[in-house]
């Protein structure tokens, strides 16, 4: 192997290697607590740092995750975030927490986090779960990974994957979920395809779904809940 070939094949490799990692990139620094004010120096990962001289433990604190949410709403669900926007210690740290919670047979509808994995704990009651694999090839369908969690179960949904959690039990559920992101973002599919501003042609979505035009119209016209 040449010279030149080795280069290219290290270089190769370094940027396969940054492209697998998962999480968010590492701080160049102990720790970067976001802050809103424009007139900061240092921006980093979508925040400006707060002066570390002004840092104190109640950045990095954030009481509440022992209150349940409110699961009185359609879908029976409420998801309760910790990630940047509301613990600003989190900045450049790649992770954040959850805490979801279920009515009975409530559900937290497919979605996806485009830019974090998630790790659900279940401390209370008995939920279905499930993710579903990206596009296979021709004339494959996409395959579906489902299990029946009860509490201590511990369920992974890869980064970007369309998933659910389903409280097919008749008393309330509880689980926590870890992210491999400061900010995972999340896409509820429903809210997203029917509920978009403006909304998406009834053309495109009756073609894509294979259903008539008044079948958009009807479900373009729901309310859809946002649990987050």
């Amino acid at each position: 192997m040449t010279f030149k070939s080795l280069v290219l094949v290290i270089a190769i490799m370094a940027v396969l290697s940054s492209m697998s990692h998962a999480s968010d990139p590492s701080p160049l620094q102990d720790f970067c607590v976001a802050v809103d004010d424009s007139k900061s120096a240092v921006f980093v990962n979508g925040k400006f740092c707060k002066n570390p001289m002004d840092v104190t433990a109640d950045d990095f604190f954030r009481p509440g995750l022992n209150m349940a949410g409110n699961t009185s709403n359609q879908l029976g669900s409420a998801v309760t975030a910790v990630n940047v926007n509301n613990l600003a210690g989190l900045n450049t740290l790649g992770i954040s927490l959850a805490r979801i919670d279920f009515a009975p047979y409530g559900l937290n509808p497919p979605h996806t986090h485009p830019r974090g994995t998630e790790v659900l704990a279940l401390f209370e009651g008995t939920l279905y779960v499930g993710f579903v694999l990206s596009n296979p090839g021709p004339n494959m369908k996409n395959k579906l990974f489902t299990k029946i969690l009860h509490p201590g179960d511990v369920f992974v949904f890869p980064v970007g994957l369309i998933h659910f959690q389903f409280n097919v039990g008749k008393t309330n559920a509880v689980a926590f979920a870890g992210l491999s992101s400061q900010n995972p973002g999340v896409i509820t599919i429903a809210n997203a395809v029917f509920g978009s501003d403006p909304p998406i042609n009834d053309d495109v979505l009756a073609k894509a779904f294979q259903i008539e035009n008044k079948v958009v119209d009807y479900l373009q016209s729901q309310f859809w809940w946002d649990n987050n």
